[in-house]
């Protein structure tokens, strides 16, 4: 059995928070980390993860509908949760779209030209 932690990260057709995904995914290079974009994404792949991220660019893109009606009806209480985005609507966005699943929710990440610096940083609690 692996000790080695999966995480998901599902993000909107965006090429900025795409990303800005690679950048969570390098700076998670220790994990098993799933890169998906949400027209892909179907609730099995939340199973094996013990963390995962949502990104989107705009709030409520068309593809995150299946996400909205899934977390709306899931308890994803033992589960970690980072959202990131380019702009505090979408974080707002986002913040709501977990609400309901009891996720734990990181402190959201707001993208900045740093991101390097600023996306290690801000997974410090992952």
């Amino acid at each position: 059995m692996s000790s080695e932690k999966n995480v998901l990260i599902v993000t909107d057709d965006n090429e900025s928070i795409d990303q800005i995904a690679r950048s969570i995914q390098n700076a998670l290079a220790s994990f098993k980390v799933k890169v998906c974009r949400a027209e892909k994404f179907v609730g099995t792949d939340l199973l094996p993860v013990e963390t995962f991220f949502l990104g989107c660019d705009k709030p409520a893109p068309e593809s995150f509908a299946y996400l909205e009606d899934m977390l709306a009806r899931i308890n994803l209480s033992s589960r970690k949760c980072g959202i990131f985005s380019t702009n505090a609507e979408s974080l707002e966005y986002l913040r709501g779209l977990v609400k309901d699943c009891e996720v734990s929710l990181g402190e959201p990440f707001l993208f900045s030209d740093d991101k390097d610096n600023s996306v290690k940083n801000w997974l410090n609690w992952v």
